[in-house]
């Protein structure tokens, strides 16, 4: 593999990592505040489809008045695709504090739910063409050898993400109101005799987060994979919930198993390649065997293994660095306050 195929599929890694990223980061969130949402499967279909729906209906609905161009049609179909990101994630909140219902429960129903209703409701817009995000490279910083067309040379879509993860980062371990959410997590009775609005943070910030799993959604059909068809992104939503588990629910440890995932995408294709002989569906399943792995690993303490058979010099920050455990109260039924 030459030096331009090594550039190019990186570049490509990149890209392609930004929609699942973005969804990895707000289900982090959502479950940093005490809220698993297992609908992120059914939810980013549903968000796929309407996202590109509305954007296709807006830039129908703009042309007789002379207005041209992608953007705004794109813009409205992230906003539609983020509300009802938002509101599949609150529908699992509510019924767990007011119907004092399973999570696990709702969220599985309503991920079969949703993916059903994209299928039927977007029956006629299957492989139809739409907007897409348009290209923006960065002047100068594309130019830059390998780091320029890997990581400057994509579209606004995917700087933002990149900028939104970070923020979320900082916004979690570094701000008092990070602090809170990270609390109303770990032990909402202590947050709340501190004064913290335990129900109205844990409502916000899982609807902020099913906001962002509904944006990925949208990111997918109308950057990545455009368009929409029948189950167009199936099977990402629960790579999704795998990766936030494998970053020990840390947006940038997150960030890490989404490349790691686009990574083993790339392998697939690669290897597709140079044996073409060998089924594509067999090479598939790398993602797969690794998000597996990576549960296995962490039900079976194999991370504590690990770090205990590393050399002691190492074996501290390895500890820091390897840490999972989720957040105390994860899937606790409480009531509103």
């Amino acid at each position: 593999m030459n030096d331009s195929a090594i550039v190019l599929m990186l570049a490509s890694i990149v890209a392609q990592s930004a929609p699942l990223m973005l969804a990895v980061t707000g289900e982090t969130i959502t479950e940093r505040v005490g809220v698993i949402n297992l609908s992120l499967d059914g939810t980013m279909l549903l968000t796929a489809m309407a996202g590109f729906v509305a954007a296709l209906q807006t830039r129908k609905f703009l042309e007789p008045m002379g207005i041209e161009g992608n953007t705004l049609p794109v813009l409205v179909g992230f906003l539609v695709s983020a509300l009802i990101g938002g509101l599949a994630a609150l529908l699992v909140a509510w019924g767990s504090a007011r119907l004092k219902q399973d999570q696990v429960a709702i969220g599985f129903v309503l991920t079969l739910l949703l993916a059903d209703l994209a299928n039927f409701l977007g029956q006629t817009f299957t492989r139809v063409p739409g907007p897409s995000v348009k290209h923006l490279s960065i002047p100068v910083l594309s130019d830059l050898p390998l780091l320029g067309p890997v990581l400057f040379d994509h579209d606004l879509m995917i700087y933002a993400i990149y900028l939104l993860v970070g923020f979320s980062w900082w916004w979690l371990y570094h701000t008092q109101p990070g602090l809170q959410l990270r609390g109303v997590g770990e032990r909402p009775e202590s947050a709340f005799g501190r004064g913290v609005p335990v129900s109205r943070l844990r409502y916000l910030y899982t609807g902020l987060g099913g906001a962002m799993v509904g944006a990925g959604g949208a990111a997918y059909s109308l950057n990545i994979a455009l368009g929409w068809s029948d189950n167009h992104i199936a099977g990402i939503g629960w790579i999704a919930l795998a990766i936030v588990i494998f970053g020990g629910w840390h947006p940038l440890r997150g960030m890490i198993g989404v490349f790691l995932y686009g990574a083993t995408k790339a392998a697939a294709t690669g290897l597709q390649q140079v044996f073409p002989e060998i089924p594509v569906v067999l090479f598939n399943t790398f993602q797969w065997l690794l998000m597996l792995g990576v549960l296995l690993l962490v039900g079976s303490q194999g991370i504590r293994r690990l770090v205990e058979a590393a050399p002691p010099a190492i074996r501290r920050p390895l500890t820091a660095a390897l840490r999972i455990a989720p957040p105390r109260s994860l899937g606790r039924v409480i009531g509103d306050d």
